[in-house]
C-alpha cells in the first residue's frame, strides 16, 4: 500500500506542475514536430506545458479541412496538420498558445479542456472590458459575432497538443483569402482594435494567468526555447 500511495503522490505532484515555455517567433512546422515529439516522449511524470509563440505567415489546414475553404492562398504556405477543425491563418502579431496537458492525469475530457481554454480567453479579455464569448456550435471566442480567437486540438495517448490562436495586433487581410474555420464571410477582429492588449507579450500575460488558475497549477516554471534544445525530456 505504501509504495502505491508514494507513486500516486508522485503522479499527483506532477499533475499541478506547469512549464510556461517562451518560443518567441518560430517556424510553424518546426514547432508542430516538436509538439508531436514532446507528446510521444512524455509519461505520467512529465509536467504539462504551455508554449507561447508567434509564427511567420502560414495557413494550416485541419484534418477535416476542405480544399474549397482555401480561396486564394497566393504566396502563403499551406500546411496540412493533425489537429481538428478547418483552415486558419497564423502570422506575426497573433499569439499562439500550444497546450500540452495530460488529460487522464487531470481527469478531464477534451470537451472540458476546450471549455477551459475558451473561458481563459473570455476572462483575459474581460480584464480589458472586452465582452467576449464562446459558441456551443463553433469553437473559438467571439466579440460582436466577429472571431477574435481560434481553437484546435489533437489528443494522443490521453494528452493534448495544438491549442489556441488569438488575434492581437496583426495584418488581418490574409483571413480574407480563406473561409476561416470553414465559415464563409466570417469576420475577424483583434484585441489592439478593442482597447485590449496591444502586443503578444501583454496578451500572453493576460491569458496565461487565467490558464494557470483554471488548470489549478501550483508549481509553475518558465523556460525559453524548445524542450529538445536542452534535452529536458530525453534524459
Amino acid at each position: 500500500m505504501h509504495s502505491n500511495s508514494t507513486i500516486e503522490k508522485s503522479v499527483h505532484s506532477h499533475a499541478d506542475s506547469l512549464v510556461i515555455r517562451q518560443l518567441n517567433t518560430m517556424d510553424y512546422s518546426l514547432v508542430w514536430q516538436a509538439m508531436k515529439d514532446f507528446t510521444d516522449n512524455r509519461d505520467d511524470t512529465t509536467a504539462d506545458e504551455l508554449w507561447l509563440v508567434e509564427h511567420p505567415a502560414v495557413f494550416t489546414q485541419g484534418q477535416a479541412g476542405k480544399a474549397e475553404h482555401l480561396l486564394v492562398p497566393g504566396d502563403i504556405e499551406v500546411v496540412k496538420v493533425d489537429r481538428g477543425g478547418q483552415v486558419t491563418y497564423h502570422g506575426p502579431g497573433q499569439l499562439v498558445v500550444y497546450i500540452m496537458i495530460n488529460l487522464r492525469r487531470k481527469k478531464i475530457g477534451v470537451r472540458q479542456l476546450v471549455t477551459l481554454i475558451e473561458n481563459s480567453i473570455v476572462s483575459a479579455l474581460s480584464d480589458y472590458d472586452i465582452a467576449a464569448y464562446a459558441k456551443a456550435d463553433a469553437p473559438g471566442v467571439y466579440v460582436d459575432e466577429k472571431k477574435i480567437a481560434s481553437l484546435g486540438l489533437r489528443v494522443r495517448k490521453g494528452c493534448s497538443f495544438h491549442g489556441l490562436a488569438m488575434n492581437v495586433n496583426m495584418d488581418l487581410s490574409p483571413f480574407l483569402r480563406i473561409n476561416p474555420c470553414g465559415y464563409a464571410g466570417l469576420e475577424m477582429v483583434q484585441t489592439a482594435d478593442l482597447q485590449g492588449p496591444k502586443d503578444t507579450a501583454s496578451a500572453s500575460t493576460a491569458i496565461v494567468k487565467h490558464l494557470i488558475n483554471l488548470l489549478e497549477a501550483n508549481n509553475v516554471s518558465h523556460q525559453v526555447g524548445l524542450p529538445n534544445e536542452n534535452k529536458k525530456y530525453h534524459e
